[in-house]
């Protein structure tokens, strides 16, 4: 069972931290996500992020603290040089696109391949469809967006930044999933052991974190109850 909270206590007891990146091409609305789900705030004249920002907000799943931190970063080729340091101890990522502009998802692979050359690639992925307000300009049939994602083995979600659709039930899909993650290996680990361990605070899985079958995620979507204008599927 996964809960929002608030947004933030610092006094709160951290038991993780997950870092979550954000990518895509420029203007499809990256830091208006991270905006929603880090303040709960949309700005209408929102300016293009210049280099790489990141915000914090904590949550509780399975009644542990878990501190997301999630990185933008400008969607501009000039700057790409900051790849490496930006994707570092990622262990999850949202893959975002404008399903108003064609452009925008038909890039998704080249964004997924660079994300894949420098993350872990046990990373947590998720394709967000972005603008879903905006039907009547609509670009990419969702549809392409749930076969692209169902090829490549990632969540999907179609999300309104605007109208706050989806927002939280991406962000927290993503951040269940890589605690789950978690606690499965570091409970492979004690019985590896023969003993209970404590647990790190600070968690960076490393190669050896397994994703569960996907016949394990089969019912995901009917038990997140997503609203029929956003398909969560894996």
């Amino acid at each position: 069972m996964a809960s929002g909270g608030g947004y933030g206590d610092p006094s709160q007891k951290i038991d993780y931290v997950f870092k979550v990146v954000l990518i895509g091409d420029s203007a499809v609305g990256k830091s208006q996500i991270l905006a929603r789900f880090s303040r709960n705030e949309f700005s209408l004249d929102s300016k293009a992020t210049i280099g790489v920002e990141f915000q914090t907000r904590t949550l509780v799943i399975e009644h542990k603290s878990v501190k997301a931190q999630i990185w933008d970063t400008a969607g501009q080729e000039r700057y790409r040089a900051v790849t490496s340091a930006y994707y570092r101890g990622a262990v999850g990522a949202m893959l975002v696109y404008d399903i108003t502009k064609r452009q925008t998802f038909d890039h998704i692979p080249r964004w997924l391949e660079e994300l894949r050359g420098h993350a872990d690639k046990n990373i947590v992925i998720i394709l967000l469809g972005n603008k879903s307000d905006l039907e009547n300009q609509r670009e990419v049939p969702t549809e392409d967006a749930k076969e692209f994602a169902q090829k490549e083995g990632l969540f999907f979600l179609e999300t309104s930044a605007l109208e706050a659709t989806n927002v939280e039930t991406a962000f927290m899909t993503v951040l269940t999933e890589i605690f789950n993650i978690v606690n499965k290996k570091n409970l492979v680990a004690d019985e590896n052991q023969g003993m209970a361990t404590p647990r790190k605070k600070i968690v960076i899985p490393g190669p050896a974190q397994e994703i569960p079958a996907k016949s394990n995620m089969c019912c995901r979507s009917a038990e997140m109850a997503v609203p029929k204008d956003g398909s969560l599927i894996r």
